[in-house]
């Protein structure tokens, strides 16, 4: 199952690919296009063409699990389509799936021994 805040590697293909593929045809572009495992346990997005709809393939141990997303009130946000991947963090994929603006999602780093105060 995938959920947020699992022990993921998440990559997301900058390019879309045809929505017409299935597990099959999305290994093979993991494989050949990325460059990856696609039985690693990493989840690997992919966008459509119109930017509306997204698939996560990620193999859990036991098989490939197919993830398929249709958002209704318009494209998810995406980055320029370019070769290759970028890596997303658990919250930037949740973000990512829920429809919001993944790239405003930012780690706090804090100063070793450093404890934020709440009103800074």
């Amino acid at each position: 199952m995938i959920l947020p805040g699992g022990p993921y590697q998440i990559y997301l293909a900058t390019r879309p690919v045809d929505f017409r593929k299935q597990h099959a045809g999305l290994s093979l572009i993991v494989q050949e296009v990325l460059g990856r495992d696609p039985f690693s346990g990493a989840i690997f997005i992919f966008r459509s063409k119109r930017g509306d709809q997204l698939k996560c393939l990620v193999w859990d141990g036991t098989g490939l699990g197919l993830a398929y997303k249709k958002l209704e009130g318009g494209p998810f946000r995406w980055p320029k389509p370019a070769d290759g991947m970028i890596r997303l963090s658990s919250a930037q994929f949740s973000a990512l799936f829920e429809g919001i603006d993944w790239r405003a999602v930012r780690a706090v780093r804090a100063e070793r021994g450093h404890r934020p105060n709440v009103a800074e």
